[in-house]
């Protein structure tokens, strides 16, 4: 088993040490960032998405790894820097105004990353302009807004025409999910993209940067 197939089988594990100790291997032995992280890490989440999608793995599990594609890719971030790898594009993810849930907001984050992308973390309880912010000052091209209370996620419409308000509705992809949301209130709020879960979602994304 090459090195890479090392990576890409203990990210699948969940086990964290191991992935740090590989990646931190393949970059001693001259191996590079990119394909660290395209070979390594990457070919691991998409592994782990069809775990998921074929009901093999549940949150947990999918958390475990994410969380180790998350310590392995941050080992390789500044190399990747320097060497001049540019993401897919930036995604800025948050939990609404008025909800503090995180779960689902960070499994987002880590699958995106996972893809390929560079995720902008805005945390919880997370205003319209915060989002603007994303999109005017730090080049989000993407926006993702989570909610697990049927009592905050209303918020994601004022999120919606605040971009319209602002004359960036069309500069922006907007994204919203969580457990009481629904595409029939996606479509309602005018969000662009709506699924069921962080895979599918991701994986959406992707197909949309293509």
């Amino acid at each position: 088993m090459t090195l890479l197939e090392q990576i890409s089988e203990a990210l699948v594990d969940g086990n964290m040490k191991k992935v740090i100790l590989l990646v931190e291997q393949g970059l001693e032995e001259g191996v590079s960032a990119l394909d660290l992280l395209n070979n390594g890490l990457i070919l691991g989440m998409d592994e782990i998405g069809k775990l998921w999608n074929e009901g093999e793995i549940f949150i947990p599990e999918v958390l475990v790894s994410a969380r180790a594609m998350n310590a392995g890719s941050k080992i390789l971030e500044k190399v990747l820097v320097s060497d001049g790898f540019e993401p897919i594009s930036k995604v800025a993810i948050g939990t609404v105004k008025g909800d503090l849930h995180d779960i689902g907001k960070n499994l987002v984050g880590m699958m995106l990353k996972g893809k390929g992308f560079d995720v902008i973390d805005l945390g919880v309880d997370v205003k319209a302009d915060q989002y603007i912010d994303a999109v005017k000052n730090q080049g989000a091209e993407y926006i993702v807004c989570s909610s697990l209370l049927t009592t905050t996620m209303m918020y994601m419409k004022d999120i919606v025409k605040e971009f319209e308000s602002q004359g960036l509705r069309n500069d922006v992809v907007i994204a919203c999910g969580g457990a009481p949301v629904t595409q029939e209130f996606a479509t309602e709020v005018g969000a662009d993209v709506y699924t069921d879960d962080a895979v599918t979602l991701a994986q959406t994304f992707l197909q949309m940067s293509q």
